[in-house]
């Protein structure tokens, strides 16, 4: 047919979700086996970075821990909740929706956070930024049944002593 390109859009191939959850696994333990110095790096031109974000847990009230890709938007650091872009939302993202407050650990030293999901002209400018950053990205996004949440991670103030 004239006009309609027979290029197939082939959708993005995940590993399998053991394999998914024993890479997080070795990332968290490579972090606390080198005490904090290797795992995380920052973000550069075209390539996003990792942090340590510290959480309180929605059910326990006790600490939790996540390495998440983020890159910086001036002072904010954007995460996806994206759940290794399995259904479901991560836990980490539902410990933030009910306790918005976190800690979060960088190269350069740690930082107090507050998180809100972004919504409308700014979820679409963060999810472009985002598309710049990982190939496939929209592919990987449609095998979620929901939409995936852009993460902004705010400074906010040190409480002090």
């Amino acid at each position: 047919m004239a006009g309609v390109s027979d290029e197939r859009v082939r959708k993005p191939r995940l590993p399998p979700r053991w394999f998914v959850r024993a890479a997080w696994y070795v990332h968290r333990a490579v972090y606390r086996v080198a005490g904090g110095r290797m795992a995380l790096w920052r973000p550069k031109a075209h390539r996003w970075g990792t942090l340590r974000l510290t959480t309180v847990g929605r059910r326990t009230a006790r600490e939790r821990s996540v390495i998440i890709a983020y890159f910086e938007d001036g002072p904010d650091l954007i995460a996806m909740a994206m759940n290794g872009w399995a259904a479901g939302e991560p836990a980490w993202w539902l410990n933030l929706q009910a306790h918005p407050d976190a800690k979060v650990d960088l190269v350069d030293g740690p930082r107090l956070v507050r998180a809100r999901a972004a919504q409308g002209d700014e979820r679409s400018r963060l999810w472009a930024r985002w598309r710049e950053l990982g190939a496939h990205l929209d592919g990987y996004a449609a095998l979620r049944p929901s939409q995936t949440a852009v993460v902004v991670l705010a400074p906010r103030p040190d409480p002090g002593p």
